[in-house]
């Protein structure tokens, strides 16, 4: 079994809201507060009520904060007019002296690895130089790592989310008053679908954007999965046009569950740019695509082209040829049914020097004969120990080979 949380966001993303999905999902508060005081942070709690916004039922989270000098707990928007600065060692320091699970680190840590490295390029500056000012601050810290181990919780392998909304206009940050949205977020999200809305308020925050960013993996859930829940989780702000909300649903998908009856379409191309024929397989993939392959030819009248082949199986034969005529130059397209043998795949969890690692196993009559460590997971482990991605990647293919019974 694999599970995928697919986002769908109208108002925005923060930490909060992610928070309140989790919870949504399943996540005990108790035991998420209890786990997060291994932190040496402040005193804090994180509180979640059940709410009904225009309609709509869900869950407001957000994190409580007793100032040291005081005797009473306030909550914080992410507006977050107070500040407790620190620099990226000293944050990456409190999660790695924690007692969270290894991956649960190493995952906190890529979040604010990615932040830092966004207010690096956006001032000029070495990532250690960087003060953090919104993303500094204790609740955001609570809600990075609270949203780290409640993912790993609920045992979600993949994030799926097709765009994120964007406002207009001015918020005012640590360092003055900037272009909505922060420079941080729109750095962070580069390259990733947003979608213009009429409101003047900061939707996805720079904490909400790193998350979804680390964790994404594609713009929808594999085709075949299984809705298990769905939940709304709603932000702190009263929006102008929309409510704020972010949906979220937890997919299954059965490991083994891979079609060996396939279908193959194909076409020739010879007036597509690159660019249009790059979105086409990122949308032909997303569309459900079992795998989209691209090879040049040579056409009549000695053009250049592309073959165009496309993996599918029979259900989805139809909706991917519409998408192919669609978002291509073609007049035609050919269809044939293919058998494919595939091994047995599962996914197992490795222990190696620098964290836990996703690695997928693939058999054949009962004998493991591969071995595949995921790269975005060796990714985050390798920058998180400050060391190569093929160190952890060799690191995990010999303690796959140690737990299994591997022939290769």
């Amino acid at each position: 079994m694999s599970r995928t949380l697919h986002l769908e966001s109208l108002g925005g993303a923060s930490g909060d809201m992610l928070l309140g999905v989790f919870i949504g999902l399943g996540v005990a508060l108790e035991e998420l507060n209890h786990e997060l005081r291994s932190l040496q942070v402040d005193p804090f709690k994180i509180v979640a009520d059940e709410v009904v916004i225009e309609g709509m039922s869900g869950i407001q989270a957000r994190v409580e904060l007793e100032e040291p000098a005081a005797t009473h707990s306030h909550a914080h928007d992410h507006a977050h007019d107070h500040d407790h600065g620190r620099h990226l060692s000293t944050i990456l320091s409190l999660i790695n002296q924690s007692d969270l699970p290894e991956s649960v680190k190493a995952e906190a840590s890529a979040v604010f690895q990615r932040i830092g490295e966004a207010e690096a390029a956006i001032h000029g500056i070495d990532i250690e130089q960087i003060h953090f000012h919104e993303v500094g601050a204790m609740d955001s810290i609570i809600d990075i790592v609270g949203c780290a181990l409640a993912k790993h919780k609920l045992g979600i392998d993949q994030l799926t989310c097709r765009s994120l909304p964007q406002g207009y206009g001015t918020i005012e940050c640590a360092h003055g008053t900037y272009p909505n949205p922060a420079p941080a977020t729109l750095r962070i999200l580069e390259g990733f679908p947003v979608e213009a809305v009429d409101e003047p308020h900061e939707l996805v925050t720079p904490t909400g954007a790193a998350l979804i960013s680390v964790w994404h993996s594609g713009s929808a859930p594999l085709a075949g999965a299984t809705a298990l829940r769905s939940v709304y989780s709603f932000g702190q702000r009263t929006l102008d046009h929309r409510p704020n909300l972010l949906r979220a649903t937890l997919y299954e998908t059965q490991t083994d569950a891979t079609p060996t009856q396939c279908e193959m379409i194909e076409c020739n191309l010879d007036d597509c740019t690159p660019e249009l024929l790059g979105l086409l397989s990122g949308s032909l993939l997303d569309a459900g695509a079992l795998d989209v392959t691209m090879s040049a030819l040579i056409m009549k009248k000695s053009r250049p082209g592309t073959l165009l082949q496309v993996l599918t199986t029979p259900s989805d034969r139809e909706r991917l040829i519409a998408l192919i005529f669609a978002e291509s130059s073609t007049f035609g397209v050919r269809t044939y049914p293919v058998d494919r043998e595939v091994l047995t795949r599962e996914s197992k969890t490795v222990a190696t020097p620098y964290g836990e690692v996703s690695v997928k196993i693939g058999s054949r009559e009962g004998v493991v004969v591969r071995r595949s460590p995921e790269i975005e997971s060796c990714r985050v482990c390798a920058q998180a120990a400050g060391v190569t991605v093929q160190e952890v990647y060799q690191a995990a293919q010999m303690a796959a080979r140690e737990e299994c019974n591997d022939v290769s």
